[in-house]
């Protein structure tokens, strides 16, 4: 793990009043991980936002994908108002961002204006509230990802406008680890590296993935707030450093049924919480269990309960994971997409696969989508890992073979409606999160689920316009 180089406040500020800066952008994810907010000018932020923070309409973390406020939240609504909630500096997150000039962004928290207390609601917080939870038992929580895209050769307004049919990918081929594509593909990625590295989002490094124009970029694993905070950077401005050079980035889960989806796969482990000892390597217990005559794959006692938790609440966490429509979509047989809830050795055709060595011993989870809100996606890790831990689940043998052949393993939810009908009836998912969090997530996917069946999609008319 490297630790980012923070800018300090008063580094800050210095910049803002030698004309170094001149904006300042006050962040936050929406409920679908988009980074919304204000941008405050140097001044204004120094005289009036720095320690007051922004006001913002707390419809955004109750609205769909096109911004219309939905129906059936406790936490705002017509009846109520909508008012306004207090976006504040965390004040370890600032980050000038190169690719947009004399800015600088912070992440923020959101907190009710009259209580000052945290909103519950609010997707950080429900992230922050499961590392409180892993922080009371004793541990550390550690998470890295690796979230893929498609690069397109169309720019954002040409896709709109072609209605994203007939859009040209920036290679032609499948450039799986390939070289020579990835270095006519440089002139892009290559930017997205260097300037997420100079904006304090350590990269790792790129590679092309198994689709036309597909790519991940990988970071540097680190404790789970901050991981959300960095792929919302690295998301957000992919986008941007794809739109200022004439091209475009799109993060669909599954953008066409004849090429690969696009995965954000989860890597987590439990530490220590001074950080210096992982508690995932079983080479570290003196129990009983731990003696020679015990194969348990180099995992402690800790990894089996969590691993037993994760793929226990699988089921009724999906939309944690896999929140759209087209979520769904990638889920296929023989796609590098799991769709059994398994867990194996280094075994890629699952949705838990075991991976590491040593200190570096950790679950890989392959199941969500690059469509996911890293804030909740990791939250619903930490949760159902914890609740293994704090009921003892046993762990299953590993599964050896074909994971999308197994027979007697359960299933990923195949469309959002049963992932709802999960989620809603979860019993674990109420104790974890608690009422609120639970309705609010359950509102949100009711408000996708509604919004699909209200459109008639291409493949509607294409099957029914002429022959019913």
């Amino acid at each position: 793990m490297s630790a980012r180089v923070a800018v300090t406040r008063q580094a800050l500020e210095d910049k803002i009043r030698a004309g170094e800066i001149d904006t300042v952008l006050m962040a936050f994810p929406d409920l679908q991980g988009r980074l919304v907010g204000k941008r405050t000018t140097g001044r204004f932020f120094l005289d009036s936002v720095a320690d007051a923070g922004t006001e913002n309409c707390d419809y955004l973390i109750a609205c769909d994908m096109d911004n219309n406020p939905v129906a059936g939240y406790r936490f705002t609504s017509y009846e109520s108002g909508y008012g306004d909630m207090l976006a504040a500096a965390d004040w370890d997150t600032i980050r000038i961002i190169p690719w947009v000039p004399k800015t600088a962004m912070i992440m923020c928290d959101l907190f009710d204006v009259e209580t000052k207390q945290l909103i519950d609601v609010a997707p950080r917080t429900i992230l922050r509230r499961q590392v409180d939870a892993a922080e009371a038992m004793g541990y550390l929580p550690m998470v890295a990802s690796e979230i893929e895209f498609f690069l397109f050769k169309d720019t954002y307004d040409e896709a709109h406008d072609k209605g994203y049919r007939d859009l040209k990918t920036h290679s032609p081929w499948l450039e799986d680890y390939h070289v020579l594509q990835t270095t006519k593909d440089e002139y892009i990625i290559g930017q997205l590296r260097r300037n997420l590295e100079l904006a304090g989002v350590p990269v790792e490094f790129s590679k092309g993935e198994a689709g036309r124009g597909q790519h991940e970029i990988n970071l540097d694993y680190t404790t789970a707030v901050e991981m959300a905070d960095r792929n919302s950077v690295y998301k957000n401005g992919a986008k941007e450093m794809a739109a200022l050079s004439g091209r475009s980035i799109s993060f669909m889960a599954k953008w066409d049924m004849n090429d690969a989806g696009s995965s954000c796969h989860i890597h987590s482990s439990l530490w220590t919480m001074d950080g210096e000892t992982a508690l995932f390597d079983g080479h570290n217990e003196h129990d009983h269990e731990s003696g020679p005559d015990h194969d348990h794959h180099g995992m402690s006692t800790i990894f089996r309960h969590y691993l037993a938790g994760l793929i226990a609440t699988s089921q009724e966490f999906a939309l944690l994971w896999a929140p759209t429509i087209n979520s769904y979509k990638r889920f296929q047989p023989a796609s590098w997409a799991p769709t059994g809830i398994g867990w194996g050795v280094d075994n890629r055709t699952l949705g838990y696969r075991l991976v590491g060595h040593g200190k570096g011993t950790r679950v890989e989870c392959r199941i969500p989508g690059s469509d996911a809100n890293s804030y909740l996606a990791f939250a619903g890790i930490l949760a159902g890992g914890l609740y293994g831990i704090r009921n003892a689940l046993e762990l299953g043998d590993p599964f050896d073979g074909n994971g999308y052949e197994a027979k007697d393993i359960p299933r990923i939810p195949w469309n959002i409606r049963d992932a709802i009908e999960l989620w809603e009836n979860s019993t674990i998912a109420k104790e974890c999160f608690g009422d609120d969090v639970h309705h609010h997530i359950l509102t949100a996917a009711k408000g996708e689920w509604m919004a699909f069946n209200q459109a008639v999609t291409d493949w509607e008319l294409r099957r029914y316009w002429e022959r019913v």
